[in-house]
Formats: C-alpha cells, sequence, structure tokens
C-alpha cells in the first residue's frame, strides 16, 4: 500500500461546471476524412475513394463514426483532466460513445459542450493512488444536430509513485519481426480489407447475423514511432493554428511535469512549443526519453486511436448501412512500439427496440497484442437494415 496521497481538493470544484475548452476553427474538409482515414490505417474506400464512395448511400465521402474525436481538441479526454494534481500525468482509461445518427460530411462545423462527469479515487499495483475520472464531450454540428457524446475516463497518476513501482519500465524489450512474420501479417491485413471492399455497398440485413457468430480479426501494426506520429497528425488539433479557445478550463495547467507541459510564451513564435507532441503532455508517445520519465517502458499509442480503431472495426463489419447506437471500452494497456495488435468479435445477442423499432445486434469485443495480454475489450450495439 502506497503512502502518497492524491490532492483532489482542485477536482472538486470543476464536477458538474460546464466547461471551455480548443475547438476547430475551419469545416471538416473531404482531406481531413482522408487523412483520419489513413492514420487510423483504415482501409475502407468509402472515406477516400471518391469513385467508390459515390456509389454508396451516401453518394459522397462521409467521414467514419470515429471521426467525431478527430473534430475534438483533446481527443475528448479534456473535461475528464480538470483540476491542479501536482506532478501528475495521464493515460486513457476508457471510452463510451453514444451516437445518434447524423454522419459528419466534408463542410459541416463541429461545436462542442463539454463537463466533468465525476471521479474517484483507487489503489493500483501502476502508481499507487490514482484517480479514474469520467468526463463527457458532446459533437454537435451546425444545425444543431447532436452527432454523438463520449464519456471519456482518465487515469490520472502521482508520475513519482508510477516511476518508483516501476510496473511497466521491467516488462518485455520491443519484439523484433522477421520477415517472414511481417509477410504474414501483411496478408491477414490485406484479407480483412480485401473482404470489407468485396462486399462493397452489400447490406447486412439483421436477419442475416446469428448469435455467436464471429467477426473477422482485424490485425495492426506492429506499432512504431512512425505509425504513432502519423495517427497524430490526423487529429487536426495538431496543425498549427488550426484551433481557437473558448470558455474556462483547466486542463493545460492539470499538474503536469515541467518537461510534459507546453510552452504557451515560445509557440506564440515556433507553435511546436505547445503542439503537445514536439513538446508537451504527448511527446512520451514518440520519445523514449520522456515515455519512461511518465512510467512507460517506451513510445506507446493514444487512447483515442484504440477507440477509433474500435469503432472502425465495428463500422467495418456492419457495412455502410448499419450505424453503430453505443459502444463501451475499458483499457487495460497501451499499444507499445514494436507491438501488434488484434481485434475480435463475437455477436452476443440480437433484439429488436421497443421504443425505435431498430433491429440491435450486441457485439463483444477485445483488442490484444501479440502475447494475448488484453489491451482493452467492451461492447457495442449496432442497428442493422431489415430490408
Amino acid at each position: 500500500m502506497s503512502d502518497a496521497v492524491l490532492d483532489t481538493t482542485d477536482v472538486d470544484r470543476w464536477v458538474g461546471v460546464p466547461l471551455g475548452g480548443g475547438e476547430l476553427r475551419e469545416p471538416v474538409t473531404v482531406t481531413d476524412i482522408r487523412r483520419w482515414a489513413q492514420g487510423m490505417q483504415n482501409a475502407n474506400p468509402l472515406h477516400y475513394d471518391e469513385d467508390f464512395a459515390a456509389g454508396s448511400r451516401f453518394a459522397r465521402i462521409v467521414a467514419p463514426q470515429s471521426f467525431a474525436v478527430a473534430t475534438d481538441v483533446g481527443h475528448g479526454a479534456t473535461p475528464a483532466i480538470q483540476g491542479v494534481i501536482p506532478g501528475s500525468h495521464m493515460l486513457f482509461g476508457g471510452d463510451e460513445w453514444w451516437m445518434y445518427g447524423p454522419r459528419i460530411e466534408p463542410g459541416d462545423s463541429i461545436h462542442l459542450e463539454r463537463m466533468l462527469f465525476d471521479y474517484k479515487v483507487t489503489q493500483t499495483s501502476f502508481a499507487g493512488p490514482t484517480m479514474f475520472s469520467r468526463g463527457d464531450t458532446t459533437y454537435i454540428n451546425q444545425r444543431g444536430e447532436v452527432v454523438a457524446k463520449q464519456r471519456s475516463t482518465s487515469i490520472r497518476y502521482l508520475v513519482a509513485e508510477a516511476q518508483r513501482l516501476n510496473k511497466f519500465t521491467a516488462e518485455q524489450p520491443e519484439p523484433r519481426w522477421s520477415d517472414r512474420e511481417l509477410d504474414d501479417v501483411m496478408e491477414r491485413q490485406l484479407d480483412y480489407y480485401a473482404e470489407v471492399q468485396r462486399r462493397g455497398h452489400a447490406k447486412r440485413l439483421w436477419k442475416d447475423v446469428a448469435e455467436r457468430e464471429t467477426l473477422p480479426t482485424r490485425l495492426i501494426g506492429p506499432h512504431s514511432v512512425q505509425s504513432f506520429a502519423t495517427e497524430w497528425r490526423a487529429y487536426n488539433m495538431s496543425i498549427w493554428g488550426a484551433r481557437r479557445y473558448r470558455g474556462v478550463s483547466s486542463t493545460d495547467t492539470a499538474g503536469w511535469l515541467p518537461e510534459m507541459s507546453r510552452d504557451f510564451d515560445r509557440s506564440a513564435v515556433i507553435p511546436s512549443f505547445a503542439d503537445g507532441l514536439y513538446n508537451g503532455p504527448s511527446r512520451g508517445h514518440v520519445q523514449d526519453r520522456y515515455a519512461q520519465l511518465i512510467g512507460m517502458p517506451r513510445g506507446y499509442g493514444y487512447g483515442a486511436s484504440m477507440g477509433a480503431w474500435i469503432l472502425d472495426y465495428l463500422a467495418n463489419w456492419a457495412g455502410e448501412w448499419g450505424t453503430i447506437v453505443h459502444s463501451n471500452a475499458q483499457y487495460r494497456s497501451p499499444a507499445l512500439t514494436g507491438d501488434l495488435t488484434s481485434l475480435d468479435g463475437t455477436v452476443t445477442k440480437k433484439q429488436v427496440d421497443p421504443a425505435t423499432g431498430d433491429h440491435l445486434v450486441e457485439v463483444q469485443y477485445t483488442m490484444t497484442d501479440q502475447h494475448e495480454a488484453v489491451m482493452a475489450k467492451g461492447k457495442a450495439t449496432i442497428a442493422l437494415p431489415v430490408e
């Protein structure tokens, strides 16, 4: 049992308070959507191929449902990182999504409403006293339509305790993959997306889905500093001058270590001093020295990207006529450089919503690494067409 104390006094005053924060200045473009599909390694042509998308139900390129988080500044985690906890850092603990129907298309402008929902403090083997705080981000388009709500869980902890306990830095070294192993991974990735493209614009009907049916496996990786950097640049908030700030939020002054803080004075001259990745709280994702500073063994992936991988996996199976209604994912451990991520799912229930008449399937999903260690798990509800 750790003797360290996590002081949450300043957090209390933010619970239930409407928050401000960053928003993107310009409307969504088709290039933004293409960049997102590329960054998330989602080779579904509906989201980047103009000719393919023209024959779809949308008659144009539309964003995947995972794209909502790309219209935020802060990965949807801003409301879950409120209040000052000196000497702290954070990791993503999970994301719950409610999707309300409207899709994001080129030309849309997304407004954000945020609030810290709740928090609790518990002892963990990773960092002793650890806060699990949940915050809501609601995504609203220019027509006033609610696109989605994201309830993000932030794991906030004292870096000194994580360093002392040394849970992750003693893990296995970065794996080395043989050419034969990499060829096998690529062939399986090709098979997965070839099946997505073969299905084309066909409907996956509710009646044709069986309980205990398994979804095809999706492999992502092996991850690298390059792939993590590509993901980061798919978030438009990382582009110089793309964001503006409104209202009040304490995220940027939440008690980050000096090495993980943004330098807003210098960024007035060179924006990369506050871009988060080169200089700021996300630099540990691609720089080992800062990953190890906050208790990670080496470069590690983004929680928001893990959530996007899950949503893309579900949406690719459902097809363009299906809609993810709800998904609740709990994250156990991040993707590390050199790791391979596997997504698998099983249909566990079929039902008809008595209130809406929607025909729904429930899918349990699991994300694992190459050692079959669970990185994330959860379940989703998907609406499928009847005919």
